[in-house]
């Protein structure tokens, strides 16, 4: 065989081994991290860029309400302990996910509907939108809750839901479950018992073991704290302040209704720990979010993922570029890494937005980064 035949033949050999090798590592379930711009099967950046994102989305109240009222006529608590719509993003779908680490679900109970404990290593919080009868039971603690009203949920703490009061409610909640899902970390428990008299018993309801407003005669007092309570109630999982009432909040809101804020942000305040002074769970974290009147927030951008609920006003949003115009009681995903400016178009109402992040993992992992743009364009580094 001559040289000039070898070399001839040389690239058609080549690209039958690469398809073999590309084929075999395939098929073997594994993954070529090296760079190519060869266009063979299985090419490996284009494995790379497929992987599944979370994509800015608003889901609708007005979408959303009616099917709760409908499932509320169809699914009742003989067929199922739980009536929640998850709102699924639509680049992460079918994973229940709003966002990467997070998911909302909104939840309809009919009047003096109370479904039995359950615990499970997600954390959550429920979130008051409409009615004043909201009821959560949790760790022996039965609240009682309206709108604007934060209750927790922590991690491996039995809990049960509902209403009292004989009307319909409406609540929001927020999981870390996609995270703990990711980490292989989820279960879920629904045998709740208490000892009596020396036996174990299976319960549907808690028995109440603190009295309905201790949450707020323990903490409801900013810059004191009673030495002789357990602040460890929960095995320090969480804050051990279940309810965070609106009526505070609101208050705040108004004392700094004038102040500067922070022009990328408007004015910001995060629910805490009481204890720690640091975020109410270790994964996530909450805080409530003002815009004045007429008032446009400059871009910003940062690596952790949000979900943004208006619980009061209507405006809109530039996320990555893209219009989102939202309203009352909506639910806005934005995805780590998307730029973002909220606009509150109304020369006389607030906006005030509920929101979750995920910045405390990013954060303990050292992974969070904050940045936005002045007035001129310019980017900086915000944190």
């Amino acid at each position: 065989m001559s040289d000039a035949s070898v070399t001839s033949d040389a690239p058609s050999n080549r690209e039958a081994a690469l398809k073999g090798l590309y084929d075999d590592i395939h098929q073997g379930n594994m993954f070529p991290f090296w760079a190519t711009s060869t266009d063979v099967a299985h090419d490996e950046v284009q494995q790379l860029m497929a992987t599944s994102k979370a994509v800015p989305y608003v889901w609708k109240y007005t979408d959303i309400e009616p099917i709760l009222q409908r499932a509320a006529k169809l699914i009742s608590m003989d067929d199922s302990e739980r009536r929640s719509l998850i709102l699924v993003n639509p680049g992460l779908s079918p994973k229940r996910a709003s966002v990467s680490t997070m998911y909302t679900a909104y939840r309809l109970n009919d009047p003096d509907e109370i479904m039995p404990p359950h615990k499970h290593s997600p954390s959550a919080i429920r979130f008051g939108l409409t009615g004043q009868g909201n009821f959560t039971g949790v760790d022996g603690e039965n609240i009682t809750f309206g709108p604007g009203d934060m209750v927790l949920t922590p991690n491996d703490t039995w809990h049960n839901h509902g209403t009292v009061g004989g009307e319909q409610a409406v609540n929001l909640s927020v999981l870390d479950l996609p995270l703990v899902e990711t980490l292989h970390a989820v279960h879920f428990d629904h045998h709740y018992t208490e000892i009596e008299n020396g036996k174990e018993v299976e319960k549907k309801v808690q028995t109440p073991r603190f009295s309905e407003n201790y949450s707020q005669e323990v903490y409801g007092q900013g810059g004191m704290m009673p030495r002789f309570v357990d602040h460890r109630r929960n095995g320090g999982f969480s804050s051990p302040m279940y309810v965070y009432r609106w009526e505070a909040m609101e208050e705040l809101l108004d004392i700094h209704k004038d102040a500067d804020g922070d022009p990328h942000e408007g004015i910001v305040i995060d629910y805490t720990d009481p204890v720690t002074g640091g975020p109410v769970f270790k994964t996530i974290n909450f805080y409530v979010q003002m815009l004045r009147p007429g008032e446009k927030t400059l871009p910003q951008r940062e690596t952790a993922s949000l979900l943004l609920a208006p619980f009061r006003g209507k405006g809109y949003s530039i996320i990555d570029g893209d219009r989102h115009n939202w309203d009352q009681f909506d639910t806005i995903a934005i995805p780590g890494g998307c730029w973002v400016e909220h606009v509150n178009e109304s020369p006389t109402e607030p906006v005030i937005f509920f929101g979750a992040t995920d910045a405390p993992t990013q954060k303990a992992l050292l992974l969070y980064k904050r940045w936005g743009r002045n007035q001129a364009g310019d980017l900086l580094r915000l944190g």
